[in-house]
């Protein structure tokens, strides 16, 4: 315990040091944090429920497509 008293003063300014530096978080600034990042990935990133939509919606506009030009030349 003496020891502790003896370099309390040391301790007192290496643990200010870091938390002014943004070394050592606390719990709400990483919840906040956290928050940011799940926002941004929401915002530039698509679901995978969408993107199998989109896929869907893509392969049905294809075989459009494929019909239609199979029309097209058999009428020639």
């Amino acid at each position: 315990m003496q020891t502790f008293l003896d370099f309390s003063p040391v301790i007192v300014v290496v643990l200010v040091f870091l938390i002014q530096q943004k070394i050592v978080v606390t719990p709400e600034q990483l919840e906040k944090k956290h928050r940011e990042i799940l926002r941004d990935v929401e915002n530039r990133f698509v679901t995978q429920k969408s993107h199998e939509d989109l896929r869907l919606q893509f392969s049905e506009i294809k075989e459009k497509i494929d019909k239609i030009y199979d029309c097209l030349i058999i009428s020639k």
